[in-house]
């Protein structure tokens, strides 16, 4: 890339610095704050428990949902360094992008997608999900109060969509209003990086870890892929990170250029067949559709039967009961201030869970451990020849 081009944002950096709630400067500046917010959100410690690919829970090598977006945030700061663009806006971008997703990866996704579309609800995109969250949902009900263009870059980061070019639409939208990423051009250069960032994450990482699964042989890899990006995770992004840099332009946008952007489809491609719609994912898809209807219908079911009244909900005698009912007198108010309803909550409540309390929350249902531990309190229960 030629030094001299400059990147400029077309909005204000007060609309860019702009929160719903005003803040006092202090030392870290308006998108570093922003960073230091969500590393010490609770819904950023969950993304530790969450699938990125492939649901490896004992396997401490397989690419989990935080590490993901730890990758992202390295590339898009590593990118924007080249181009002279602001590495503190896309870090934070980058950390925040994938807050709302689903346990159990994008299966998990569609399938509440699928059971939100059931209820009447439009569905359930993670990007927009995201934005929920840092708006509303954490910090119990009060969101995180993040800058416009940490929220923009949330919102807008749509990293399935596959592109060769992306020109921001330097326009300031009502994010608020988004109902669909279908459409969603990012508003700055630096989410722009976040969206191409996100992709070259994931390419080459999760076909090391369908290799390191045995999911697919490393010889089968495309060949245009091997001449152009290369056969490991670490020469794909460093192949792409420079690319990007050496491509894009004012003008045109944050860019791959010709030969890589033929690679890249190649080996978007190529993953899909041979790990995203294996028989291994496809199968998970099943399990985990029975595990989220069992707890979204275990919950209503309580909802219904004692509403807002603790006790018989502790009576349960289960986390997943307790816990809940907590949650939904804690957030009740902020969901009738927000939404006008409750109507939601369940699915937020669900759709916040890592992979492991998910589980533990099934266990829970269908095991009732309170139950046995009454009988093996009981001498003729342990002894039964005891009378």
């Amino acid at each position: 890339m030629d030094r001299k081009q400059v990147f400029e944002n077309g909005l204000s950096v007060e609309v860019l610095e702009h929160r719903m709630h005003s803040r006092t400067t202090d030392v870290r500046g308006e998108f570093y704050r922003d960073t230091t917010a969500i590393i010490h959100s609770s819904p950023f410690r969950r993304l530790k428990h969450k699938t990125q690919v492939f649901f490896a829970p004992s396997n401490d090598h397989i690419c989990t949902r935080m590490e993901h977006v730890l990758h992202v945030a390295s590339i898009a700061s590593a990118i924007c360094r080249g181009l002279g663009l602001d590495t503190e806006l896309a870090w934070a971008i980058g950390m925040g992008h994938d807050l709302g997703h689903t346990p159990f990866g994008h299966v998990g996704e569609r399938i509440l997608a699928s059971m939100m579309k059931r209820k009447g609800f439009s569905g359930f995109e993670h990007e927009l999900n995201s934005l929920r969250i840092v708006d509303f949902l954490a910090d119990h009900g009060k969101g995180m109060n993040l800058t416009y263009a940490v929220r923009d870059g949330i919102a807008c980061h749509n990293g399935e969509r596959f592109e060769q070019s992306v020109m921001p639409r330097f326009v300031e939208k009502n994010l608020s209003a988004m109902t669909s990423r279908a459409e969603a051009i990012p508003a700055t250069w630096e989410a722009a990086v976040v969206r191409f960032s996100d992709q070259i994450a994931y390419l080459g990482r999760d076909y090391e870890d369908a290799c390191r699964l045995s999911i697919i042989d490393p010889a089968s890899i495309p060949a245009v892929v091997v001449d152009r990006l290369g056969t490991t995770n670490a020469s794909i992004i460093n192949t792409l990170v420079n690319d990007i840099i050496d491509t894009s332009r004012p003008d045109s946008g944050i860019s791959f250029s010709d030969s890589k952007f033929e690679a890249v489809l190649a080996m978007k491609d190529f993953n899909y067949r041979s790990i995203y719609l294996s028989p291994m994912l496809e199968g998970y898809s099943k399990y985990f559709s029975r595990l989220l209807t069992l707890i979204v219908d275990y919950l209503q079911g309580l909802f219904d039967l004692y509403g807002f009244d603790e006790k018989p909900y502790m009576e349960e005698k289960n986390m997943l009961a307790g816990g809940f009912v907590l949650h939904l007198k804690e957030m009740h108010r902020p969901y009738l201030q927000h939404d006008g309803s409750i109507d939601r909550l369940i699915f937020d409540y669900v759709a916040g869970m890592s992979d492991n309390f998910c589980l533990d929350c099934a266990n829970e249902i269908l095991k009732p451990d309170h139950l046995n531990e009454r009988i093996e309190q009981s001498i003729t229960g342990k002894w039964f020849d005891v009378k």
